[in-house]
C-alpha cells in the first residue's frame, strides 16, 4: 500500500504551526516513513508544487490576494485539507482589526507607501474554501498532531475536545483564578487540548485555542464587566484570536 501523499502550508502567519511539527524530533523518522512528503517548503527546497495530495496541512491566515490564490489552489490538488492552528481554523490574533478600515490602517503604519501593499482584512480558511476538519493551538499541540495523524492514517477522524479548558483546571485540580476579584482568565470560553497550561502556572488563559463550541460569550463578558472592565475592553479582550460568533454580545457604539 502506497504512503498518502502530504502537503504541509503556511499562508500569512508566524509559521510556528510548521515548527511545532519539525519539533516533532523524536518522532520526525516515523512521520516520514508512513508520509510521502511532496511539499513542505520550510523543511525542504526540492518540492513537487503539482503532484495530487491526499492530505494537506495549511497554517495561517488569508491576508492578500496571494494567499487566497495559493489556498484555492491547495484545495483543487488535495482531497483533505486541515488547517492547522488557531489563524487557519478562527484568523488569529489578524483578525482582530477585521472591523477597522484598513485602508486607514495602512497609512497610519506605511504612510502613502500603504496603498501599494496586497493585503486584505483576516480570513479564516473556511471563508475562502472547503475546509475538512481543523487543529486548534497558538502554535497547534505537538501531542494533538501526532494523534490526528496516526488517526487519519487509520482511516478516523481526529479526536479534538469539544470542551472548555476549565474542565482541564478541574482535572488537574487547579485553583480556579476566576475566584481572585481581579483575575481575568477565559477559559470557561476557550477550547481544551493543551492541558490548562497557563492556568496552572498561575497564568489567565487568553484564548489562544480558539472557541469551545458551546462557549457563552454574552455570561463571559457580563462576568468581566461586573468586575469593573469597560465592555468594549472586555470584547477586545475575548477576540484576540478569534472572532465571537455574530449576534454573541454587542459593544456598545464608539467603544
Amino acid at each position: 500500500m502506497s504512503k498518502p501523499r502530504v502537503g504541509i502550508f503556511g499562508l500569512t502567519g508566524c509559521a510556528g504551526d510548521q515548527l511545532a511539527i519539525l519539533n516533532c524530533e523524536d518522532e520526525l523518522l516515523q512521520i516520514v516513513e508512513l508520509l510521502d512528503i511532496r511539499d513542505f517548503l520550510m523543511a525542504s527546497s526540492a518540492n513537487d508544487e503539482e503532484s495530487r495530495l491526499d492530505l494537506a496541512l495549511v497554517e495561517g491566515s488569508v491576508l492578500s490576494e496571494r494567499d487566497e490564490e495559493k489556498l484555492k489552489e491547495i484545495r483543487r490538488r488535495s482531497d483533505l485539507l486541515v488547517a492547522l492552528g488557531t489563524c487557519a481554523m478562527h484568523g488569529g490574533v489578524p483578525i482582530m482589526d477585521r472591523d477597522h478600515d484598513r485602508d486607514a490602517l495602512l497609512r497610519v503604519i506605511y504612510g502613502d507607501m500603504g496603498s501599494v501593499y496586497d493585503t486584505q482584512s483576516a480570513r479564516p480558511l473556511h471563508e475562502v474554501v472547503h475546509v475538512d476538519m481543523g487543529l486548534p493551538g497558538c502554535p497547534i499541540e505537538k501531542e494533538e498532531f501526532l494523534q490526528a495523524i496516526g488517526h487519519l492514517l487509520h482511516g478516523d477522524a481526529p479526536l479534538i475536545p469539544t470542551y472548555a479548558v476549565c474542565t482541564e483546571c478541574k482535572m488537574k485540580e487547579n485553583r480556579c483564578l476566576l475566584t481572585d476579584p481581579n483575575g481575568f482568565c477565559i477559559g470557561p470560553v476557550t477550547v481544551a487540548g493543551c492541558d490548562a497550561r497557563c492556568p496552572s502556572l498561575g497564568i489567565g488563559c487568553v484564548g489562544c485555542r480558539g472557541p469551545a463550541p458551546d462557549a457563552n460569550w454574552a455570561s463571559a463578558v457580563e462576568l468581566f464587566v461586573e468586575r469593573g472592565l469597560p465592555r468594549g475592553v472586555v470584547i477586545r479582550k475575548l477576540q484576540t484570536f478569534a472572532r465571537m460568533p455574530a449576534g454573541a454580545v454587542t459593544a456598545p457604539q464608539g467603544v
